[in-house]
């Protein structure tokens, strides 16, 4: 389980320039050794656990050495998402399927949903939300055994400026059209050449050909396979492995194909 350690002061000093003695002595001296710690952007310390005993300690954990600090669960690392697929749950609720599967970890389920003649369909594929970090490879239910597969959700893309990252709703950028790139108007009803905002493509932003978009996905799947990675390092490792100018992207993708990673089946993109 993993549990950021904030520390509290009035002058907001975080863990940067304390210690790393200090901070290692510090924990083990109280909860023993843990499996890691890890300073992040904010200063904050992440810090995994090995036991239910040592999470437990960890959380009632007031002061780091003479430092004040507050302990609290991290936000998504204690949990992960996996996506089923199965006919016969096509009639069953979300709430009934979570209540049916809660002994095994299960605490929210979403049915994916895809439009379709201008109707809302349900589809046979269920994004379960497990309460610990390990993905089962298999859940039962009922009689039934399934195989979970690694949700990878699709890039977020601004409705307004159409740059990956954000939503609308937080967007400082300029209204730009999704269909020709030019700024200024809706794409509704645009009849210019298509032009991708993101990697100028002749092709609209939304465009799920789009090399840029092909590369978010990429980065967004390296973080969650990673784990304790943040999106920018993600970035920066995706990036590293981007064709040079004379190697076409084509004959990367095709060394790719050659050699096909063992974890390709295990993960479910390109429904939603």
């Amino acid at each position: 389980m993993f549990f950021v350690i904030g520390r509290i002061s009035t002058k907001n000093e975080t863990f940067h320039g304390v210690s790393p003695f200090l901070v290692e002595k510090a924990i083990t001296s109280g909860e023993g050794e843990v499996k890691s710690t890890k300073k992040l952007r904010s200063g904050d310390l992440l810090v995994e656990v090995e036991s239910p005993k040592q999470a437990k300690d960890i959380s009632k954990m007031k002061s780091l050495s003479t430092i004040p600090v507050t302990v609290k669960p991290h936000a998504t690392l204690n949990s992960s998402k996996g996506v089923i697929s199965c006919s016969e749950l096509l009639n069953e609720s979300e709430e009934k399927i979570t209540e049916e599967l809660k002994s095994q970890g299960v605490i929210h389920v979403r049915r994916i949903t895809i439009w379709r003649d201008g109707q809302l369909l349900n589809t046979k594929h269920l994004i379960l939300t497990f309460d610990s970090n390990k993905l089962p490879e298999h859940i039962k239910a009922g009689y039934m055994r399934l195989s979970v597969r690694t949700y990878i959700p699709n890039p977020l893309r601004c409705f307004k400026c159409q740059r990956f990252g954000h939503s609308k709703t937080s967007c400082r950028g300029t209204l730009t059209c999704a269909h020709c790139a030019e700024v200024g108007h809706e794409s509704t009803d645009c009849a210019r050449t298509e032009k991708c905002v993101n990697c100028k493509g002749e092709h609209t932003s939304f465009s799920r050909n789009c090399f840029a978009r092909k590369q978010e996905k990429e980065i967004i799947t390296t973080k969650i396979k990673k784990k304790q990675i943040s999106y920018q390092e993600a970035r920066k490792l995706v990036k590293s492995q981007t064709p040079t100018p004379g190697n076409s992207y084509v004959s990367v993708a095709k060394k790719s194909i050659s050699a096909p990673s063992p974890d390709r089946n295990k993960d479910i993109s390109g429904l939603y």
